[in-house]
């Protein structure tokens, strides 16, 4: 008796909007507390590859240059987690209104599962392309500032000499 009232509550309790949103909250926000790890990580990394305990008279420029990349990635991710927020429930509208659409068209239900795969198929494989192409757009663009700002850094830390 207890086993169903447990699966009732936990029924009702999973059929609430603001579960669905505090869950998203919870694992969006341990994303981001993992990419800041990650991001600290990369940064302790690069100092103790560039100190001046391990610098050469022409120091090496490849850190720079990993470091960036590995920036670009973590923020790629990112762009793509926020990006992926915003498509799904977008990709859900858009499938539900098709399938009314075609549903008032007079279609029979054989027929209009059929093309309800289809359309499911066509719409998730253009969201997934608009999502990688987003995501390694920002990527790009967070790798190259990311270079600029790690080589200024280390131009100005040059010149001081430390």
């Amino acid at each position: 008796m207890a086993d169903l009232q447990w699966s009732s509550f936990l029924s009702k309790l999973m059929s609430k909007r603001r579960t669905w949103v505090t869950l998203f909250l919870i694992v969006y926000i341990l994303l981001l507390s993992s990419s800041w790890n990650l991001i600290i990580s990369i940064r302790s990394w690069y100092n103790a590859s560039i100190s001046p305990s391990t610098q050469r008279p022409n120091p090496s420029i490849w850190p720079t240059i990993y470091a960036s990349l590995l920036y670009g990635g973590v923020f790629g991710l990112l762009a793509m987690g926020a990006a992926l927020a915003v498509a799904v429930p977008a990709t859900l509208v858009t499938w539900i209104t098709v399938l009314v659409l075609l549903a008032f068209t007079g279609k029979p239900r054989r027929a209009l599962v059929r093309e309800g795969r289809r359309i499911t198929a066509d719409i998730m494989g253009f969201a997934f392309m608009v999502l990688i192409r987003e995501g390694n757009l920002a990527a790009a663009v967070c790798a190259a500032l990311s270079f600029f700002a790690l080589l200024i850094r280390r131009r100005g830390e040059d010149e001081r000499g430390i």
